[in-house]
């Protein structure tokens, strides 16, 4: 597609904005039903018994194959991969599409509370949540219904900034007391356990150039929302140093695998996806991607931090 614009595309372009909002949104609020996967034992070996938590960053929605069709959830996320190569003796993936770290206290949908699944016995929890707190499917809603109205500028910044600052910084601020209260749980309730905390992949271009209409987000809105990402990620970190917590780098290794790159190139699905993935979110590769950051880490220190 070019940059070649006609008055009838400005119309196409807001109706498919609108259908894309509403698929990013819809894919932030399914409920959720599970039955927790256990792998089968690993023969001989130390136990590991390894629970995941999380929102759609983890369950891998669009992913084949899709065990759970509430939550969204993909046989081949980043904690399947995880437990088939770590030889979990047992497994439960407890993440769902849409959760919110108040999802880790209450059911959603027929999913149990996510906090359940762990228990004195769990020697490894992983937890990649944040995102929805902050609000990512909304922001990219906005974000795009803005941008193909000013393509040139940064709509979507200056309507976060309207109130004199930062709305979204203020949104990840005000989730790393939340953070700090699922992993004070974790511990409480599996005392022992490895705790990791996994950030999320890079979804907008590192260099901040855009590719509208590819991403119908302004030119000028790529690096605000990239800053806006990595706000987040460094607030993740931050607050799992403080908490007795890992940190697993997911964005650096994602680097120039965005939603703006080639299809042969990209990790993450742009606002239509040519793989089967949720719109911004990781397709099998970026799974895949998470999963190997997270092994590295798992293989590369052993003690607890």
């Amino acid at each position: 597609m070019t940059n070649d614009r006609h008055p009838a595309d400005g119309a196409r372009a807001r109706r498919r904005t609108a259908v894309l909002a509403a698929a990013v949104g819809g894919c932030a609020l399914v409920a959720a039903a599970t039955t927790p996967a256990a792998a089968q034992p690993a023969g001989h070996g130390p136990r590991l018994d390894y629970v995941a938590l999380g929102d759609s960053y983890t369950s891998g929605p669009g992913i084949p194959t899709q065990v759970d069709a509430n939550c969204a959830r993909s046989s081949r996320n980043y904690p399947s991969l995880v437990a088939e190569r770590e030889g979990a003796t047992s497994f439960t993936d407890a993440s769902c599409s849409g959760a919110t770290t108040a999802q880790m206290w209450q059911a959603q949908g027929s999913n149990q509370p996510q906090l359940d699944a762990v228990s004195r016995d769990t020697d490894l929890v992983t937890l990649q949540i944040g995102g929805n707190d902050v609000g990512f499917g909304p922001i990219i809603g906005t974000c795009a219904q803005l941008g193909v109205q000013d393509p040139a500028g940064n709509p979507c910044e200056r309507s976060y900034e309207a109130s004199g600052q930062d709305a979204l910084a203020l949104a990840v601020q005000q989730t790393a007391p939340k953070i700090t209260q699922v992993l004070r749980a974790v511990h409480e309730r599996a005392p022992h356990a490895r705790v990791v905390v996994v950030g999320y992949p890079d979804l907008m271009p590192d260099d901040g150039v855009g590719c509208f209409p590819q991403v119908p987000f302004a030119q000028g809105d790529f690096a605000y929302l990239r800053d806006t990402e990595k706000r987040l990620n460094l607030m993740l970190r931050t607050v799992a140093a403080h908490n007795r917590a890992e940190y697993v780098d997911t964005y650096g290794p994602t680097v120039d695998h965005d939603m703006c790159k080639a299809p042969a190139d990209r990790w993450i699905e742009p606002l239509q996806p040519a793989s089967p993935a949720a719109p911004a979110h990781p397709n099998a590769r970026g799974e895949e991607a998470m999963a190997g950051a997270v092994l590295d880490r798992l293989a590369g220190n052993h003690g607890h931090h």
